[in-house]
C-alpha cells in the first residue's frame, strides 16, 4: 500500500516537473505575457485598465524587429526593470529627436525606442538608443481585460526618420 502511494506521489512530482520546464521553456522561448505598468504607451497600453500583453519571443532570434513594433526590453538603467515601448528606428536609420530638432544615425547593434505619450515617456529621448540585445520580444494582442483584447497595431510617428 505504501509503495503505490509512493508511486503515485513520484508520478505526480514527474509530472509538475514536467510542466514545470515545459512551461519555463515556453515563456522563454515562444511567447508570454507581461503586466502594463505606467501611462508611457497611452492609449496604445493603458495600464489603468490592468491590461496584460502577450509578448512574441520568437522575433528574437534574428532580430525580426520593425520600425512601428511595440517592443518590450530590459531598461538601460536598471535591467531588472521591463518597459514596453514603440520600435523607431533600427542600426543605421537616421532620425530626427523633436524635442531639439537634433538628427541622430543610431549606432549598429541599437535601436530607438519611445512612448506614444511623449509627455511623460522616459524613453531613447533621455537615454539614447537601447542595444538589441536588451530586446526581450514584441507586443503583439492586448489579452486582458476581455473589452480591450485585440491585435496592437505597428504604426510610425510622421517624419521622424530621414531619408538616405
Amino acid at each position: 500500500m505504501a509503495r503505490r502511494a509512493l508511486a503515485a506521489v513520484w508520478s505526480f512530482v514527474k509530472g509538475g516537473a514536467t510542466g514545470t520546464v515545459l512551461g519555463m521553456t515556453f515563456a522563454d522561448r515562444c511567447a508570454s505575457v507581461v503586466t502594463v505598468d505606467g501611462s508611457s504607451m497611452y492609449p496604445t497600453l493603458d495600464a489603468q485598465q490592468g491590461e496584460r500583453a502577450l509578448v512574441e519571443k520568437r522575433c528574437l532570434y534574428r532580430y525580426e524587429l520593425s520600425r512601428g513594433d511595440v517592443v518590450v526590453f530590459r531598461s538601460p538603467r536598471n535591467h531588472r526593470e521591463l518597459l514596453v515601448k514603440r520600435l523607431i528606428a533600427l542600426p543605421g536609420d537616421w532620425i530626427q529627436v523633436p524635442e531639439n530638432q537634433e538628427i541622430r544615425q543610431i549606432p549598429q547593434g541599437h535601436c530607438w525606442v519611445e512612448g506614444d505619450n511623449a509627455g511623460v515617456s522616459m524613453d531613447s529621448r533621455f537615454y539614447g538608443p537601447v542595444p538589441l540585445g536588451l530586446m526581450q520580444g514584441r507586443v503583439t494582442h492586448v489579452v486582458w481585460p476581455p473589452h480591450r483584447i485585440g491585435r496592437v497595431d505597428r504604426k510610425m510617428p510622421e517624419g521622424r526618420i530621414m531619408p538616405l
